[in-house]
């Protein structure tokens, strides 16, 4: 039946190993229509009909994803054909090389290393992983490299063809963010941009500096007060600077004890007369 047939057929391979592919039913296919889908990664290969089929709310099979995928050097032949009661239906068919729909994966390990002198930035990373290439200089770099203080700010984004990249308008009062992204170059990989790496910080900005004044500040503060404190300490002490205020002198309890004394001392010495008694035995 003319019109039946699958329109819209497309895959993705992502995350290395995972394909994902999806269609759309044909504009004339019966209600009834149920999609099958097959393909063959190599003629030296059988063919395989998918094992997880996405449905839509009809319960139609729409797409189908496919785990541990390997990219080879042939075109992947998919072949999608449908059943119905009321008709016959349409089969799709196409060949696809399997390294043209790959979404390349981040670059990894992106390191910023920045010196003083001279002034600049080492960037650093790793390839993004693949199934199928293992040669570093199959991939093409997209650097973004933002101003934090202004983000807006519209640069040219540099791209290099190494894991290399030397960052010199570095300014270390200012903070930077950095993401990269890869793309094929001269071998069979995707000439589509891949995905960005997570972004990294690297740069010291306006805040390090605020609070290393702040630092400097307090710490100067606090040294110039024990200072202070260990020259007060040597060289003042409290009865330096506060002597005792002498006490008026209470003539009238001084008085009193005076008399208290005299007559104590004054005081008459009785005298005692001691008797001796004997006693005879007759």
């Amino acid at each position: 039946m003319k019109g039946s047939a699958i329109e819209n057929f497309s895959c993705v391979i992502y995350n290395i190993f995972l394909m994902n592919c999806t269609w759309q039913a044909g504009r004339d296919a019966p209600a009834d229509t149920q999609y099958f889908l097959y393909w063959q990664n190599s003629r030296d290969e059988e063919e395989m009909e998918c094992q997880l089929y996405i449905k839509d709310e009809n319960c139609r099979n729409v797409g189908c994803i496919f785990q541990n995928v390997s990219i080879g050097m042939e075109k992947a032949y998919f072949l999608v054909n449908g059943s119905s009661k009321d008709s016959l239906i349409q089969f799709y068919d196409e060949y696809i090389d399997l390294y043209k729909i790959e979404i390349l994966t981040a670059p990894l390990n992106v390191t910023a290393h920045c010196t003083r002198d001279p002034m600049g930035c080492i960037i650093t990373w790793h390839p993004p992983l693949t199934s199928h290439v293992e040669n570093t200089k199959c991939f093409q770099y997209e650097l973004n490299i933002q101003n934090k203080d202004d983000p807006k700010e519209e640069k040219k984004l540099p791209r290099v063809r190494n894991d290399r990249y030397e960052f010199q308008n570095y300014n270390e009062k200012k903070r930077y963010t950095l993401k990269i992204r890869a793309r094929g170059k001269n071998c069979l990989v995707s000439s589509n941009w891949g995905e960005w790496s997570e972004p990294i910080e690297f740069g010291q900005g306006k805040d390090y500096f605020i609070f290393v004044i702040l630092f400097l500040i307090a710490l100067g503060t606090i040294t110039i007060t024990l200072l202070l404190y260990c020259l007060f300490k040597r060289y003042c002490s409290s009865k330096n600077l506060f002597p005792p205020i002498p006490q008026p002198r209470d003539k009238f309890n001084a008085l009193t004890d005076e008399d208290i004394q005299t007559e104590y001392l004054n005081l008459p010495t009785k005298s005692h007369t001691e008797k001796i008694t004997t006693i005879e035995e007759f």
